[in-house]
């Protein structure tokens, strides 16, 4: 069926994006998530800088004013915090970079570095005598703030002398290229569902966690038998839609599917964590692939509206399409049968 879409109409009520920065009014910051290579090499800080640059290559790069660019190796409440988070915020305080207001884009385990720097950069800043950055909002594609089983997996396998799951040691090896040693989990360990969820699991910090999430993989399905639920590849929709616990979901919604199908989703997530807000779901869109430039299929709206803290709101227009061979209705987000769903993204920054 061929699907006629006018382009896609967003209401940010919330903030005034208009142009003058590189996307609208108010800067992006990019956090980018977890970069597997840097657990073996060990990069200097020149090397993580440029490994952050290649991180967004694709799309976001040209689109963003800064970013905070952090190694794997790491963790994240360690040296990641006081010698790659803490420098960059002095640095933005000091430029007033979110004076009017910053959005804060983040992939994966950028997420959870998200969270620990939301918590905390208010009280670090003004113990310095410096001004707290304004932010408005985080934009979280496949977030893995709630962890990822494939951490879990890994750590343990790291730690074990012998592997008896063939099938497991091929997984990890699609996913990093090798299996780490005891000395080499670096970040993994943070990535591990319940050491996530216990990282500034309830925030002072008050910013919308708006989130945007697929449901294919780049690994030829090898990892999805290590997640629950439905999943991207690395990260379960758990992790992804925000869920206030870990567990076994199929859709961020309990109305709408990953392919917009409109039906009762028993499984779909009703309790978030804090501020946590699902947008935008792909079901054709891999972990990756989210904040790639490749248009992979079309994309539903796990909410047409989230209410954020002020009273305003995000409204993604949408049509409802009925297949008349099965009789049932799919939603599609407006604009989605060309856009990526970066690109979507960016029409919600405009």
């Amino acid at each position: 069926m061929k699907k006629l879409h006018p382009a896609m109409a967003v209401a940010f009520a919330a903030c005034s994006f208009s142009a003058s920065a590189t996307i609208g009014e108010h800067p992006v910051i990019l956090i980018h998530g977890f970069q597997a290579d840097q657990l073996t090499t060990k990069p200097n800080s020149d090397v993580v800088a440029q490994d952050g640059a290649n991180y967004w290559q694709d799309f976001w790069l040209a689109k963003a004013d800064a970013r905070i660019d952090w190694p794997s190796h790491e963790r994240v409440a360690g040296k990641i915090s006081t010698d790659y988070i803490w420098p960059k915020l002095q640095e933005l305080s000091r430029q007033q970079t979110c004076a009017k207001g910053c959005i804060v884009v983040t992939h994966s385990t950028g997420d959870l570095v998200a969270r620990y720097m939301l918590d905390n950069q208010a009280n670090w800043l003004e113990n310095a005598g410096l001004q707290p950055l304004n932010i408005l909002a985080t934009f979280d594609f496949a977030g893995a703030g709630g962890g990822s089983e494939m951490g879990d997996l890994v750590v343990n396998a790291a730690e074990g002398s012998s592997w008896t799951d063939g099938a497991l040691k091929l997984a990890i090896e699609m996913w990093l290229g090798e299996v780490p040693t005891q000395e080499n989990t670096g970040v993994l360990n943070d990535l591990k569902v319940t050491n996530a969820r216990q990282l500034a699991p309830l925030p002072d910090s008050r910013v919308p966690r708006l989130r945007f999430t697929g449901d294919s993989s780049d690994y030829y399905q090898l990892t999805a038998g290590f997640l629950p639920g439905h999943d991207d590849g690395v990260v379960a929709s758990h992790s992804t839609c925000g869920a206030s616990q870990a567990g076994d979901y199929n859709s961020c919604s309990i109305s709408v599917a990953y392919d917009g199908k409109l039906a009762p989703q028993s499984r779909g997530v009703a309790d978030f964590m804090p501020y946590h807000y699902p947008l935008l779901m792909g079901e054709g869109y891999s972990h990756g692939g989210l904040i790639g430039n490749v248009h992979s299929g079309e994309v539903t709206a796990a909410n047409q509206q989230a209410t954020l803290l002020n009273g305003k709101t995000v409204s993604i227009a949408t049509t409802d399409e009925k297949y008349w061979l099965t009789g049932n209705y799919y939603r599609y987000v407006d604009g989605s049968e060309s856009k990526t769903m970066s690109e979507l993204v960016v029409d919600l920054i405009h």
